[in-house]
């Protein structure tokens, strides 16, 4: 596993809750909690990107 230092979880509705990270290369890193060595990683910027999206709606036709 990369070096990873963790966000402290993130729990929305339910028992959904996830944590964030970044390694000193830049990158960063989604995981379910109690699962960090099951993550989702990418650049900083695609993070960014993708949160922004999120944020933006382009995501709701998934829920």
């Amino acid at each position: 596993m990369q070096n990873v230092t963790w966000e402290e979880a993130f729990c929305g509705e339910g028992a959904s809750c996830y944590r964030f990270g970044t390694d000193r290369d830049g990158n960063s890193y989604i995981s379910v909690l109690g699962a960090e060595d099951h993550y989702l990683t990418d650049s900083r910027e695609s993070l960014q990107q993708l949160i922004r999206d999120i944020k933006a709606g382009k995501a709701d036709h998934l829920l």
